[in-house]
């Protein structure tokens, strides 16, 4: 049986420089998968590709059995930037993407769409507010009330959490792993936390350093559903786990200026 998404012999370059190589992974239905290593190995690059946003110098990245060759409304992805239009309201920033991916709607399939998804990110209320309105944290849900609004079947998150303070970021992490147990999307996720991965992910991809950074590890993260933070960090397989991440990424891939 074929796995869900595929990236297959992936190798990209920009000019001389060689970011990735042989970048082969294998992603399930409904699998959350959180990419992981060292600033300029090629994270970014990889989401981007498997986003359709850039294409692989050789290479391939399946979707569902079809080759992906450029963006599409199968897969939306979240940015640490939250990437909102500052003129418009919370409403007309989720409008504006819905309207766009999904032509077919009429308006009030639209209107329901875009209601649904706010109340989804408890962000109803305030959906006439500018995002200069908004805490960092709101705005975030915004990003990703828009993301999920155009139902995609991957959602691919750019170090989403990474500019929020840390009780922010633990209440959007627990609204994520909600949302994603409620759609079986599929998640692929950049990530510099290890507790992060750890809490959020099935799987975790451990990428060498950059230049042709490659997949040096890949970590099943095999701790029962549903997780409780505060009990998780004391078990022996969260902390087996972690011991790993961190002498792969402190010793092993330890980066040398």
């Amino acid at each position: 049986m074929r796995a869900y998404l595929e990236v297959f012999k992936v190798n990209h370059h920009f000019g001389n420089y060689q970011v990735l190589k042989d970048i082969n992974l294998l992603i399930n239905k409904g699998e959350f998968v959180s990419i992981i290593g060292h600033s300029g190995c090629g994270k970014s690059t990889l989401l981007s590709i498997i986003a359709g946003l850039t294409k692989p110098t050789e290479g391939s990245v399946v979707l569902n059995g079809k080759e992906i060759d450029a963006p599409g409304p199968d897969r939306a992805v979240i940015f640490q930037s939250y990437s909102l239009f500052p003129w418009l309201s919370v409403w007309d920033n989720v409008k504006i993407a819905v309207k766009s991916a999904l032509r077919h709607l009429h308006d009030k399939e639209v209107d329901e769409r875009i209601s649904y998804y706010l109340n989804l990110v408890d962000l109803y209320h305030h959906r006439n507010k500018k995002p200069n309105q908004l805490s960092g944290g709101m705005r975030q849900r915004v990003a990703i009330a828009r993301a999920l609004a155009v139902e995609p079947k991957v959602l691919l998150l750019d170090e989403p959490f990474g500019a929020l303070d840390a009780l922010t970021k633990s209440v959007l992490q627990d609204e994520l792993i909600k949302i994603w147990e409620s759609t079986n999307l599929t998640c692929v996720m950049i990530t510099h936390d290890i507790e992060e991965a750890i809490y959020l992910s099935d799987k975790m991809v451990v990428l060498s350093n950059g230049p042709s950074a490659t997949v040096f590890d890949t970590i099943q993260v095999d701790i029962p559903r549903p997780r409780i933070r505060s009990e998780m960090i004391k078990t022996k397989e969260y902390l087996h786990i972690k011991d790993r991440l961190l002498y792969y990424l402190t010793t092993v891939l330890r980066k040398t200026a």
